[in-house]
């Protein structure tokens, strides 16, 4: 098996499915019997509301944790799908960029938090905001390796390529084994040539690294959150559920070497 355990989900573009991925491929590997952690590092809280983890209960969370003032464990939220928990997006995330940059070992302060924190769960996804910041670098720092949600269009490549230049200088700096694990293509249309030429284009650079499931684009996955539930409750039949159970099983074929029920 694999010793990379804890995935930082990371493309400085919103709205490429990030979230998303990171709700629904984590809920994948539960239903497929492993433990799984969610770390909502977003002050816009989107993964906390696609689980359905009220306002009322995000009143300590992830900005605590940052801060030193809560414990992972006592930050963690339990999901409505067994073996998921969440450490949510407080409140106060909005402002930790600005008050991280006073702080001591600013880049590792989520490294630190998570030392020991993690052993009950197989996987732990980092939920990073859609930008460079300060807080996805904490992200870099504490991961063991990035997965990164693409969506096929024209300005995939160029947006990637700096990520890549952005990863090696993390690696040199402060995380010499963090490495880019998977792309994961998101918003697939069969109907649009673009869509090919750019899955195939990534696929050319980048070889072996990008996942073989492409999450295509549909209407459930993108109603889902709005019921605060993954769109493998909200509609296990639909297509983009099927895709990501099918990104879940390759998942687990990649990073532990058996198949998802082994």
């Amino acid at each position: 098996m694999s010793t990379k355990r804890i995935f930082a989900l990371v493309n400085q573009k919103g709205g490429v499915g990030k979230t998303t991925t990171a709700i629904n491929l984590a809920t994948a590997l539960a239903a497929m019997g492993r433990t799984a952690l969610i770390i909502d590092l977003d002050p816009q809280g989107n993964a906390s509301t696609g689980l359905g983890v009220e306002r009322a209960r995000r009143v300590r969370g992830t900005y605590e944790v940052l801060m030193g003032n809560l414990k992972l464990a006592d930050g963690l939220v339990p999901s409505a799908i067994p073996r998921l928990s969440i450490v949510p997006a407080s409140v106060d995330l909005a402002g930790a960029e600005i008050e991280l940059v006073s702080l001591e070992r600013r880049e590792h302060r989520l490294a630190d938090a998570l030392k020991g924190g993690t052993d009950p769960f197989d996987y732990v996804l980092i939920d990073c905001p859609p930008s460079l910041n300060l807080l996805t670098l904490n992200a870099l720092v504490a991961a063991d390796a990035l997965l990164v949600p693409l969506q096929t269009e024209f300005y995939a490549l160029e947006g990637l390529s700096y990520l890549v230049q952005t990863v090696e200088r993390v690696r040199r700096a402060f995380n010499s084994k963090l490495e880019l694990a998977g792309i994961i293509l998101t918003m697939f249309d069969r109907r649009n040539s673009l869509s090919e030429a750019v899955a195939e284009d990534v696929r050319g650079h980048f070889a072996d690294r990008v996942f073989a499931t492409a999450v295509p684009r549909n209407v459930r996955v993108s109603e889902a959150p709005s019921h605060g539930m993954p769109v493998l409750i909200y509609d296990h039949r639909c297509l983009g559920s099927q895709a990501y159970i099918e990104l879940g099983a390759e998942f687990l074929k990649r990073f532990e070497g058996v198949p998802a029920g082994g």
